[in-house]
């Protein structure tokens, strides 16, 4: 029996079109970078995220200069019509030994590198992300990790970009799980963060957290709803959230934290559609595009949508089949199930698009719509991308204006395509 629980938004909730995005390792390579970019295109990627080192910008002591990496990689981008996100970020041996910008000599450098950066790459860059995950204390940037110092850089340099780069949006935070779960994003709300910037951004990997289903797409969903509302609560105000990094690695039974690459695959399509029922969201970017290295047990090699060689994974065909839908598709209800089955709806040209799944053993479900259908359900199955939307075995029975089908659910959503008609959630009277 389902228990159906609904949950409405209003269409102009998602405030524009959905930012599907990738990571990249992209901008300070030597080779061409141009074949994985149009990968990135192909798949309906929107907007690609990489690091504008400052490193990579001053190599000699108050020398600054545009690398010719990044030059080349802005041009391919701007060719292939891709929008992007750069971080300022990360230290420079010249300065406290790639100490974070806290004491005043480091931040006088950052500071210099920031105008500089800004100003060279103005009107080619849609949001600038300040530093990466600051919460984590790493050796080689060696620091404080408290929100106040995060906060003080900030509001250093938002103004800096702002007068530089004024058409750009600004992004803080890129705050990691274990900072979410200690309370540092939500300090830099407290602090006023939101002020000074465009959007909170998150990274909130799950992939370890197994006990209780917690590394799987509906749990995570869940725990990002609270904390919006916890945000939005302590602003005052929606605060606007961009996961700029997010994914699971396809590392199998080699790594304790690993999926295997169909599961990469499936978690994929369902946090990218349950990440569109966060009103707060407004874009995810994958991590990463292109695995980072060849070692099947190692996590940074195996989160990518592809494989060092370029050839794709289970994930990026369903990113390529979802792409339209998570873009321009718009949120409009869900259902849950006591069965833990979920169906959520979105419109997408005029037509009702059902998404549906049902994580763990495959079960049968029947969909509710009000008329007039008939014929066979045509749907797309996430597990099958490449086949595009067929038409299934299932067909529409109709009493009047009542339609029902029957469908076998799985881990893989499906995409069911309603037409006109209207969908009618599953409730424990139609059940």
């Amino acid at each position: 029996m389902l228990c159906g629980l609904l949950l409405g938004l209003a269409a102009s909730a998602q405030g524009g079109e959905f930012i599907v995005g990738a990571g990249t390792h992209l901008l300070n390579r030597t080779g061409d970078v141009a074949p994985a970019m149009a990968m990135a295109q192909q798949a309906g990627i929107a907007s690609l995220r990489d690091d504008a080192w400052w490193s990579s910008m001053e190599l000699q002591p108050g020398v600054l200069h545009t690398p010719a990496e990044w030059r080349k990689y802005l041009a391919e981008q701007q060719r292939l019509g891709l929008g992007n996100v750069l971080i300022l970020g990360y230290g420079n041996q010249f300065y406290n030994r790639d100490a974070k910008p806290i004491a005043q000599t480091v931040r006088n450098g950052f500071a210099r590198y920031v105008d500089e950066v800004t100003q060279r790459l103005k009107g080619q860059v849609d949001y600038w992300e300040i530093y990466n995950e600051w919460d984590i204390a790493k050796p080689r940037l060696a620091g404080d990790a408290d929100s106040r110092a995060y906060l003080k850089l900030v509001h250093d340099t938002a103004p800096q970009v702002r007068k530089n780069d004024p058409k750009a949006l600004l992004l803080a935070g890129a705050v990691t799980t274990d900072g979410i779960e200690k309370g540092f994003a939500e300090r830099l709300v407290q602090g006023g963060v939101m002020n000074m910037v465009d959007g909170l951004s998150l990274h909130p990997y799950v992939h370890c957290a197994k006990a209780g289903g917690g590394n799987t797409p509906e749990h995570w969903a869940g725990w990002l709803r609270d904390l919006s509302q916890q945000f939005d609560r302590l602003a005052g105000r929606e605060v606007p959230l961009y996961l700029t990094e997010m994914g699971w690695h396809s590392t199998g039974d080699r790594h304790p934290c690993g999926i295997a690459s169909n599961t990469q695959a499936a978690f994929l399509a369902r946090s990218f559609l349950l990440a569109k029922t966060v009103p707060a969201i407004k874009g995810m970017w994958w991590y990463d595009l292109v695995n980072d290295g060849d070692d099947p047990a190692d996590p940074e090699h195996n989160f990518g949508l592809v494989r060092q060689n370029l050839s794709p994974k289970p994930a990026y065909a369903v990113l390529k089949a979802l792409s339209p839908l998570l873009r321009q598709g718009v949120f409009e209800s869900q259902a849950t199930g006591a069965d833990n089955s979920y169906q959520l709806l979105f419109s997408l040209g005029g037509e009702q698009q059902l998404a549906a799944w049902a994580p763990g053993r495959t079960r049968a479900v029947t969909i509710h719509a009000g008329g007039p259908l008939d014929g066979p359900v045509r749907l797309l199955d996430t597990r099958h991308p490449e086949a595009g939307s067929v038409d299934s075995d299932s067909h529409w029975q109709c009493q009047g204006e009542q339609c029902s089908a029957q469908l076998a659910l799985g881990e893989f959503p499906l995409l069911i395509n309603l037409g006109k008609a209207r969908w009618l959630p599953p409730t424990a009277a139609q059940e």
